[in-house]
This record gives structure tokens, C-alpha cells and sequence, in this order.
């Protein structure tokens, strides 16, 4: 702990230990100052790789193994065929289909009653033939309406919902109960459960009752049955849903690239590009500071943006060797404007799209491991971004250990300078105590010569 000095008897200054200290840690000063404008320089680098890597952000997407990666479900009636499609899996045609018959679900209705809520149709049980097997929904004095034996059957899961329909054919007895299964297809029918009830207020029965059916439909021509109105397996990677039969009414379907979730991907990418350029460029403009004098940005003039610039030109003047008739990115509707920056020609783009997309995946994809626009982008942006050889991964790893290397200076010279205080304080206070002394010494002489 140092020793606090607070003021020689000499008459030296109180704070002379601190006025000495400061004068010392000026370099510390320094050094924080420089750290600084590296620790500035590391942002910006920062901010130009993440600037970089947002070039592939949206293109990385934009086409897989079986070509685009957007597509797009059509319908000539939505209202009686609709659907959904998984891009990874679907491929681009043309169907017809004609739904002929929805799948419905089985149900038995009873006979019908005056009231919902005040009628008792008993105590007993209604005996339930399920897949699980036999089961008994048993139905006691307080909760003998339809409304609370429709409660009690759901409560019960037996496989079946019940509900209390208000049937106005009769505007008397009204209301009955439904029972409806849980899925369709003649595979899932629901027989007549077992009513034993006794002391009701009136009889009670199951009178009606409608069979599960399959869904029917024509695909190409082509007869087939479902037993859901969802149907997964009649075209790759669609999920139809039958919502209306419409017997001698088909439907055209088309599934085929989504031009403009596409034409956005491309956008992205060329406003992403533009994006990596923009900031080359203002770190290079000359701009006129405080002082009055014209200076570049932070990294201006740096090599690491000129060698940058350059790879990400060339990626876009390359001759892609693919199978396509088209060798460069600039044939396909994105062009270079006097500025240097690009610019997106969508029309063009989605008009090559819609005139042959096989021929415009082949130039973007190639072979997905050597070949395409696409993986020779992804290796040119590997090679500016790398950490170990790339331009602007190998310069963010210097100034970051820069940064590193200032820090130890700093630290060691903080150290350096706790000592320095310590052994001056310690000096100082030995000096007091020393002065102290012989201020007594010389009084007690005074006053013996007195």
C-alpha cells in the first residue's frame, strides 16, 4: 500500500508525487490514443467483411440440386383444388384434376327433442365399439340433457365428437345429437353405439347415419381415391386440398418458378454487391475535415481494397465454363454502371428465366462443387474473407492482435508506473519523517541556548 504524503515539511508541494506521475503517463496516453484509432480500423474492417459476406446471403439460396429454390403452386380454381408446394422436392409442369367426390367423415344422428338443456334422456350408458375396444360413457341424473351427455361423450374420448345440432325440418323436436369421426375415408366408419337409458323423459335413439366416403378424382384422366381431401403423393412435393366437387370440371394446376421471390433473391445480391463497393468507395473519396484539409477515409488508399475490388469485379467479367449458353453474370440482366456499381435489370432477368430457367440454373449452379456463378462467387469471397490468407481476413487478424500488443505495452507500463509511485511516495515519506526530526532537533537546541 503506498504511503500518502501530504506535504514535505520543507514546503515542497503536497502534490509533487502526483504532478511527477502524470508527467510519466503521458506515453500511457499515447498509447490509449493509437489503440484507439486501431480499435476504430477494426469496425470498419469488420463492417466491410460482414458487407462482403452479405453478397451470399440471398444468392447461397437462390438455387438447390433440383434447380430453384423458389416455386410456386397455381390453380385454375382455387375453390375447388388448391395447394402447397416444397421447392426442394418439386419440379415445374402442368396437371388437370377433377374432384369428383370429397372425403367425408362418418356420422349417426338421433332422433330429435324439444329442448337441449332441460329434457332428460335418462340414466344408463351409451356403449361405444372403438379401435381400442369397448367403452361406456355412463350418464347419471345431472347430466342427462343432450347438451351435458354431448359434453360427457367428448370428455370420454371415444373417437367420436358429439354435438347438438338445432335441425329445423321439425320445428318441434329439434335438437339432436351428432356424432361425427374423427377422420375420412371408408376406412374409418362409426357404427351405431349401444343406447341403454331408463326413466327418460322421452326415447331416445340413433336413427341416421351417413358412411365415411373417399375422396375421388381424375389426375391426367386418371381415377384414383384418397381417403383425405389432403393428398400428398399424386404430384412431387405438392400438397393438394380438395375444398369442392365439381364433377366434369377440370381443374389446371401448374407449378413452376416463383419469378419474382427469384428476381428479389438476384436484387438482394447485386444491392448487397453495390453495398461492399459503396464503402471501398468512400473510404477512397477525398473529404475535407475540420482543419480544413482534404483526407481520405480510415482505410484509404489501403491494399486490402484494391485487391478486394478487384476479385469482386472479376467474379462478375469471368467466363463461367458451364453447360449454359450464357458465360457471364452480365448477360443475364445485371450491368455495371459508370460509377462502377451494378445495376439490376429485372425484366430481362426474369424474361431469360421464363424462356429457358434449365438454362439459367445450369449457368448459376454448374456442377454445385466446381462449376456456376454461384460456387465460383462463393470461392472468391472465401478467398477475401479467409483469416489465414484472405485480404481482408489476414488485416482484421493484424489489427486485432495490434490491438492485443498495445495492450501489454499499456498493461506493463501501468505496472511500471505503480512501482514508480510506490518507491516515490515511500521516498517522500522517509524524507518527511527525516525533516520532522531535525525540525525537532534544531527547537530543542533553541530553547536549551535560551
Amino acid at each position: 500500500m503506498p504511503v500518502r504524503v501530504s506535504g514535505l515539511s520543507g514546503g515542497l508541494p503536497p502534490n509533487l508525487v502526483d504532478q511527477v506521475i502524470e508527467a510519466e503517463r503521458m506515453p500511457l496516453k499515447k498509447m490509449e490514443e493509437d489503440k484507439g484509432k486501431v480499435q476504430d480500423k477494426v469496425k470498419l474492417v469488420t463492417e466491410f467483411e460482414t458487407k462482403i459476406n452479405d453478397i451470399l446471403k440471398n444468392l447461397n439460396t437462390l438455387v438447390g440440386s433440383r434447380g430453384f429454390s423458389d416455386m410456386k403452386f397455381m390453380s385454375g380454381f382455387p375453390d375447388i383444388v388448391d395447394g402447397t408446394v416444397d421447392a426442394s422436392v418439386a419440379e415445374s409442369g402442368d396437371w388437370t384434376l377433377e374432384v369428383m367426390q370429397l372425403a367425408t367423415k362418418p356420422s349417426i344422428v338421433s332422433n330429435g327433442i324439444s329442448d337441449k338443456d332441460k329434457s332428460s334422456i335418462g340414466v344408463g350408458y351409451i356403449k361405444f365399439d372403438t379401435p381400442e375396444g369397448t367403452q361406456e360413457v355412463y350418464i347419471d341424473e345431472d347430466n342427462s340433457t343432450l347438451d351435458k351427455v354431448a359434453a360427457k361423450i367428448n370428455a370420454a374420448n371415444v373417437g367420436v365428437k358429439a354435438t347438438v345440432i338445432n335441425d329445423r325440418k321439425d320445428s318441434v323436436d329439434c335438437y339432436r345429437l351428432q356424432l361425427t369421426g374423427a377422420k375420412t375415408g371408408n376406412d374409418h366408419s362409426v357404427e351405431f353405439p349401444t343406447v341403454y337409458m331408463v326413466d327418460g323423459d322421452f326415447d331416445f335413439e340413433f336413427s341416421e347415419q351417413l358412411a365415411a366416403k373417399n375422396a375421388r378424382y381424375k389426375l391426367n384422366g386418371h381415377e384414383f381415391e384418397a381417403a383425405e381431401n389432403k393428398i400428398t403423393d399424386a404430384i412431387p412435393g405438392v400438397t393438394l386440398d380438395l375444398k369442392q366437387a365439381r364433377e366434369g370440371t377440370p381443374v389446371k394446376l401448374t407449378v413452376t418458378e416463383n419469378f419474382d421471390v427469384i428476381g428479389e433473391k438476384v436484387k438482394t445480391f447485386v444491392d448487397a454487391y453495390n453495398g461492399a463497393l459503396s464503402f471501398i468507395q468512400t473510404q477512397n473519396k477525398l473529404t475535407e475535415t475540420k482543419d480544413g484539409m482534404q483526407r481520405l477515409g480510415p482505410l484509404g488508399g489501403d491494399s486490402m481494397l484494391r485487391m478486394t475490388e478487384g476479385r469482386l469485379r472479376r467474379i462478375i467479367q469471368d467466363v463461367q465454363q458451364t453447360n449454359s449458353s450464357y458465360e457471364r453474370i452480365l448477360e443475364l440482366g445485371i450491368e455495371f454502371n459508370r460509377n462502377g456499381t451494378l445495376e439490376y435489370k429485372a425484366d430481362k432477368f426474369k424474361k431469360a428465366v421464363a424462356e429457358d430457367p434449365r438454362d439459367v440454373i445450369e449457368f448459376l449452379r454448374g456442377d454445385l462443387n466446381n462449376t456456376g456463378f454461384i460456387t465460383s462467387m462463393r470461392k472468391r469471397i472465401r478467398e477475401i474473407t479467409d483469416p489465414q490468407t484472405g485480404a481482408v481476413g489476414t488485416r482484421k487478424n493484424s489489427m486485432q492482435n495490434q490491438v492485443k500488443l498495445i495492450d501489454q505495452k499499456i498493461d506493463r507500463k501501468e505496472k511500471q508506473l505503480e512501482k514508480r509511485e510506490e518507491s516515490l511516495r515511500r521516498q517522500f515519506a522517509n524524507m518527511e519523517e527525516a525533516m520532522s526530526k531535525m525540525n525537532s532537533q534544531g527547537a530543542a537546541l533553541g530553547r536549551g541556548q535560551g
